[in-house]
């Protein structure tokens, strides 16, 4: 026969049991791998934070937590919660954070790795910075340093502009993100010419700390063209004078039927026209009563022409000699605009240059690329920082 537990042996028999159900209660799974992700802004403080971790697979699991704290010597606290895997802080990243998670009971795991926000895992600032004027754009070029000093954190670059003040010299307040690339160098297009503008370049790593800026530079987008043909008076009258730009509406934009026209040579309103010389030289010769000329001398590329003299222009009549770059002063009223052109080609009836023209009121950049491979520095360094 079997006998019954004493009453008090069946209360140690039920505790026991129950202590042991507790001590069987399951705790939801770790969260690993938390990283984390930056917005930058274009200034040294980023936007916010994205933290991404490996999605927890409990069958029963109801959310994450995030915690965060603003200094080491602070407790962490409930930043939020969340049923995705990612989080986005907005604003100010706090300088820790780590995840746990939670299900259906409300019983919660052990605390994920912890992140840090350190602002001292930035990236070089891009050493310096170059800028060719183009019509209708801008090249930008910048040394590679940020990338060759941390090749395995490198992500991408950023390039900001701004409005540019000539006459007092000052960058805008304003910056506009102008867009991103892997390259060392980036092409700002579909930009009205003759309106300068400033540029600045940040380094961004994976993580999406930013760099400093690089040091801003100021370049001015201008119209140029390449192998255009003007015959001697001679030989072809209605084809051999030429005028940089003839503003027809008085917006004072270079619009591109307004620039570069090839026209009659006896016209009064023509830059300068080519005529033939002794020996079937062709010579050219200003025509329009504000425009002068001066020799630059034998250049490799139009592009060698940077900045316009501010002396040295005469009405003299000049030999058009290949590989010669000539430099135009145009004064019309009271305004002062320059032009430069390179001769390639002089043959007995005609010759055949490259142009360049700036429609910028005073502004002495003549520095032409025109879908060339090589080109030579336009613009120059500005004061400001970012």
């Amino acid at each position: 026969m079997r006998r019954a537990l004493p009453y008090s042996a069946l209360l140690l028999a039920l505790a026991a049991a129950a202590c042991q159900e507790a001590l069987s209660v399951s705790v939801p799974s770790t969260p690993q791998n938390l990283s984390y992700q930056l917005e930058p802004s274009g200034d040294s403080v980023p936007l916010g934070i994205l933290l991404v971790w490996d999605d927890v697979g409990d069958a029963d699991l109801a959310s994450y937590r995030i915690y965060s704290r603003g200094s080491t010597t602070s407790a962490f606290g409930l930043r939020g919660e969340t049923t995705s895997n990612t989080f986005h802080d907005n604003g100010v990243p706090h300088l820790e954070y780590f995840v746990t998670a939670v299900d259906l009971n409300g019983n919660e795991s052990d605390a994920s790795n912890v992140i840090t926000v350190d602002e001292r895992r930035r990236l070089q600032r891009p050493a310096s910075l170059s800028s060719i004027s183009l019509n209708g754009a801008i090249h930008l070029e910048w040394a590679d340093n940020a990338y060759a000093a941390d090749t395995a954190r490198f992500s991408w670059y950023r390039i900001y502009s701004t409005s540019y003040n000539l006459d007092l010299g000052e960058c805008g307040a304003t910056w506009f993100l102008e867009g991103t690339t892997v390259a060392p160098e980036f092409l700002v297009s579909a930009i009205a010419n003759g309106v300068p503008r400033c540029f600045g370049v940040t380094a961004v790593s994976r993580e999406g700390y930013e760099s400093m800026w690089s040091p801003l530079r100021q370049d001015t987008p201008r119209p140029d063209a390449r192998n255009v043909l003007v015959y001697a008076l001679q030989q072809n009258a209605t084809q051999a004078g030429f005028r940089f730009w003839n503003d027809a509406n008085n917006d004072g934009k270079g619009q591109s039927a307004e620039l570069g026209l090839v026209g009659s040579g006896n016209a009064t309103d023509i830059d300068f026209r080519v005529t033939r010389g002794a020996s079937d030289t062709l010579w050219i010769e200003p025509v329009y009563s504000g425009t002068r000329i001066q020799v630059y001398g034998q250049v490799a590329d139009l592009t060698s022409i940077d900045l316009a003299p501010v002396s040295g222009y005469s009405r003299n009549l000049f030999q058009a000699v290949p590989t010669y770059g000539y430099v135009f002063e145009i004064v019309e009223g009271t305004e002062l605009h320059y032009g430069a052109l390179r001769v390639t080609h002089v043959g007995r009836d005609y010759l055949i240059f490259d142009w360049s023209f700036q429609t910028d009121l005073g502004n002495p950049e003549l520095i032409a690329r025109g879908g060339t491979a090589t080109a030579l520095s336009t613009g120059f360094q500005v004061p400001g920082s970012q």
